[in-house]
């Protein structure tokens, strides 16, 4: 049976992973940092000290093939789908070994603009469509996942 882990720190879609693994029947860890506590019916917490990374890296030492982790991080993502996971940032993208080598150098290109004093566009404020689209591609990942795990 699959997991579902969530990068939850500053997660807006925590509740509704919640609600859609409910559905399905399965187990929901949500992993923070100190900074970020949080408890939620249906889910049990792993909170790790502070320090950068630290959630990516008790995240990805808990997942384990076929599960399901929730996040916005482009490096933890590559690394689960190296664990052959199924990541899925919180607007619905569900990252894959077809979009993740664009996403590393996008996210590349950004941090050396930065480096040179440049600036890059933040994200836009999330809309509501945004809640709809995750729920349906969550429960879409989870479906796909119990087929291949069946395989």
């Amino acid at each position: 049976m699959s997991t579902i882990l969530v990068d939850a720190d500053a997660c807006p879609v925590i509740d509704i992973t919640i609600m859609v693994a409910k559905q399905f029947d399965l187990p929901v860890i949500l992993i923070c940092d100190t900074s970020h506590f949080m408890e939620r019916a249906g889910a049990e917490t792993i909170t790790v000290s502070k320090g950068s990374d630290a959630v990516d890296f008790v995240l990805v030492n808990r997942v384990q093939q076929g599960d399901i982790v929730v996040t916005q991080d482009y490096g933890l993502a590559a690394m689960v789908l190296a664990k052959r996971g199924y990541p899925i940032d919180q607007n619905g993208r569900i990252y894959s070994s077809e979009n993740i080598d664009q996403l590393l150098f996008s996210r590349h290109l950004a941090k050396k603009i930065r480096q040179a004093g440049g600036r890059t566009k933040g994200p836009k404020k999330r809309q509501k469509e945004a809640d709809v689209k995750f729920k349906e591609s969550l429960k879409k990942l989870i479906v796909q996942s119990k087929i291949n795990i069946s395989e």
